[in-house]
């Protein structure tokens, strides 16, 4: 009777052990909200580092989706969440024009645009298995995107890529107004020094459904008065 309580035993602390490290995994995939992330290609492209156009050609003079990041409250944000999950073309073939369009990589060398949307599933992506599967993820920002078309917006605002400078609070009000939320504004430097537009971060709730307030905006310095590239 003892050897069988003390299997019993052995048993209960192998469940709990399993119960434990299957909750670990999971909350190490919990996230608050995701930042969609939108970036002028103009900025991109005006550094010392430059850019390639994708085997595409040159893409359109607008913003492009950088990516649709999970995150959490306090600025964390989990990646990598899931190794089994590797980015598959075939789940999104009826997307690839559209991503092409609108997802396109300006990384060097020229690509297709596979390895962007490889690194962006597989980092960010797979954190969010639990609302969205690959097919679902990828049209969620493109649809995004179709929602929130920033350079209508700024545009309209008298805010345009001609190499002009212009305030941060201007651009950050013109979204606001546009969208009703405040946006996070990340800037980089041109070649000679100056604070451009590079990203704007939007969020959206943790279901993926909603548009919402930021609950904290990405680190990143832009000046006060910041430039608008052309591309």
């Amino acid at each position: 009777m003892k050897m069988a309580s003390n299997s019993a035993t052995s048993l209960f602390l192998t469940l709990f052990l399993i119960i434990q490290c299957l909750s670990l995994l999971t909350a190490a995939q919990d996230f608050d909200f995701f930042y969609f992330v939108q970036q002028w290609p103009g900025s991109y492209c005006d550094t010392k580092q430059s850019c390639c156009y994708p085997k595409t050609g040159k893409p359109a003079s607008d913003f492009g989706i950088h990516g649709l990041w999970p995150n959490n409250n306090d600025g964390s944000y989990p990646s990598n969440c899931d190794s089994n999950s590797p980015y598959d073309q075939s789940q999104v073939s009826d997307l690839i024009s559209r991503m092409q369009q609108n997802w396109p990589t300006l990384a060097c060398p020229s690509g297709t645009g596979s390895a962007f949307w490889s690194h962006e599933w597989e980092k960010h992506g797979t954190c969010s298995e639990s609302i969205f599967d690959q097919h679902g993820y990828f049209k969620k920002a493109l649809d995004l995107k179709n929602q929130i078309n920033l350079l209508e917006i700024l545009q309209g605002a008298g805010i345009n890529p001609d190499g002009g400078f212009y305030s941060l609070n201007s651009i950050k009000n013109a979204i606001n107004s546009a969208i009703g939320y405040t946006p996070g504004i990340e800037c980089n430097v041109d070649e000679s020094g100056n604070s451009q537009l590079y990203q704007v971060y939007i969020c959206v709730d943790g279901s993926g459904s909603n548009l919402i307030e930021c609950p904290v905006f990405p680190r990143g310095k832009c000046g006060s008065s910041i430039e608008f590239p052309t591309f």
